[in-house]
Formats: C-alpha cells, structure tokens, sequence
C-alpha cells in the first residue's frame, strides 16, 4: 500500500484492480463507477459483465446488463436508487432498477447528426437533481451539449457550443448537480470546469487543471468536488510532474484542496492511466474507473489488459455525513 494526499484528504492504495472478481471474468476497463446509499458499488465495464455490483469489500453481490450495451461509457445513481446508464456507441441513455430491470430509454439508438445540436452524438455522462429527479446529460464527445430532461424523459432544454469561450465546450464528458442545483460540467479538452444554473445560464468557471474526465460531489455539509484527470502532456515531456493523470478534491468555490497523484502515468501504486470515472462513499473512499484498455493496453506490444479499476482508502481526516454518499 501507497499514501497519497496528506492531513484531512490522506489515502492508501495498492495500486491494484479492486474488486474480488472471478478467475475467468475480467473488466477489460471500467468506465465508469457509482455508489448507493448501501456503499454497494457499480462498476460500469467493456469486460465479461457490463454491469457488476461489489459490496464495500469488493465482494461481487450482482451483476446485470449482458448483451444490453455497445459501448459501457457513464453511470449515476439517482436519489430514487435507480440507476442510469449511459452507452456512447448506440447514442442511448437508459434508465434501470438497481436490481437491472429497464424502465426507460432516451433516444434509443437514434444518432443526431454531429454538432447538430440534437439530442444525443456520442453522449457521455448524465447527472440527476436530487430536488426534483430532472435528468442532464453530457452529450458528448460528437456534440457540444448540455440536455435537460424532466423525470418522464421530456426534453426541457439544451445549451453549449463548440468552443472555448464561457458556455462552450471542446468535450462536455462528465457532469453533476449540486443541492442548490448548480450544475457543473467537466469540459474535458478545455481543461476546466464550468459552473451553471439549472437554466444553463453560466455562473464560473473553474481552471488551473488538467483534462477533467470525471466529476463527483460527497454527501458532506460542504459537499466537496472530486475530479478525475486524464494526462495533458505530449509524447516529449510523458515523464513530467504534476500533468495528471491525477484525482483533485475542490470546495464548491473551486480552490483546490488536495491533489492526489504526481506521477504520469503507470501502473505503480500512486499512479493513474485515465481516470475516466469517480464516486465517493460515506467513509469517503473513493472509487477510480480508468479507461486503461482504450488509451494504454492497446498499444503495447504485445496488447495487454492493464489494471482500471482503483479503491483510495481514506485514513484521516474530515469523515462524509451520515446521510450516504454521493449519488451522482
């Protein structure tokens, strides 16, 4: 086991794949990762289940979705316990039980032309407003998009462009809604965060980070900010410091409250490949999806299944409220 971080966010890892998985089953890469209210974990993957759910302990205790998905990209559990799934390769947001069963679908395999503007072209992510169960989604990585849905799956508006001025995106690949409602983006490939009301009307943006893939908040009284972030270096300077990929802890202001990871990547414990998914439990353990497979095994030589799944223990410090984890 490692430590990274230090005083009230210090955390051990072993730097090894989470999760007590069979002999013969394998994640490939996890995509993405939610918690629930039971600190059960799901963990979104391109491997022998696209859905597997472990407990705290990293024991399997379910699995669902074979045969359902093209492309496992993101995950939320929303305040009712259901969970959402989202599928970059049929353009499809899917909404299920906990125990897997369908209930509804968002533009079933229905692609909308490119940068159309249009619901959905490769759409990312999807976070729910635990006030009212409204839907947004991240759409993605072929639009430049925000859509909000009402529980019922009405279309209720949409903002953002292709760009890199306020309320444009290059990427919009994650997304989470606060208590307040304020909704905040993960604009990938611009290199920040950018802070909206529940009309899309921008309020900040947050900077000085690296390509932000993944956002979660904990169920704290502050309700602290979790980013996950991929490499921004190039190939000549792929051993340098403090480039991601990382995972960064923010207040709600956007100042940085701890960074967690120096390194480039490896898969030493310490170190990232791409950390393309997050969630938070009510110890404050936090869950780190890499998409390893994707940006890293395939390039070796020869091509190899890399770890992509990593559990941070947390040992010090603030605790999150009794109240649950973060859902989103």
């Amino acid at each position: 086991m490692v430590e990274l971080g230090s005083g009230d966010y210090l955390y051990e890892t072993s730097g090894e794949d989470w999760g007590n998985l069979p002999d013969d089953w394998t994640y490939k890469e996890a995509t993405a990762v939610a918690v629930d209210e039971k600190d059960n974990v799901y963990v979104f993957n391109r491997g022998t289940h696209p859905m597997v759910v472990l407990n705290s302990e990293g024991d399997v205790i379910d699995t669902w979705g074979d045969g359902q998905f093209s492309n496992p990209h993101g995950v939320t559990i929303g305040p009712d316990g259901n969970v959402y799934c989202v599928d970059n390769a049929d353009h499809t947001v899917r909404k299920y039980t906990a125990g897997g069963e369908l209930l509804m679908e968002l533009q079933a395999g229905r692609p909308a032309p490119a940068m159309s503007g249009d619901p959905f072209s490769t759409p990312a992510h999807l976070a729910v407003d635990a006030r009212n169960g409204n839907m947004y989604v991240a759409d993605g990585y072929s639009n430049a998009r925000v859509h909000k849905y009402d529980p019922d799956g009405r279309l209720l508006l949409s903002w953002g462009e292709s760009g890199t001025d306020p309320g444009q995106f290059n990427i919009v690949h994650n997304v989470v809604v606060d208590r307040e409602g304020f909704v905040y983006v993960a604009d990938r490939e611009n290199q920040r965060v950018q802070v909206f009301d529940a009309d899309g009307k921008f309020e900040t943006q947050w900077n000085d980070m690296s390509r932000v893939a993944a956002i979660c908040m904990d169920d704290s009284d502050d309700q602290l900010v979790y980013l996950g972030e991929y490499f921004c270096g190039i190939g000549s300077n792929e051993m340098g410091t403090n480039l991601g990929p990382r995972v960064s802890i923010m207040n709600r202001q956007g100042e940085v409250l701890a960074r967690l990871g120096n390194l480039s990547y490896g898969e030493e414990p310490g170190r990232f490949y791409s950390p393309h998914g997050i969630a938070v439990d009510s110890k404050g353990d936090i869950y780190v999806a890499e998409v390893s497979w994707s940006d890293y095994g395939t390039n070796l030589e020869p091509p190899r299944e890399l770890r992509s799944m990593q559990k941070l223990i947390k040992k010090y410090g603030v605790r999150i409220a009794e109240d649950g984890p973060h859902r989103g």
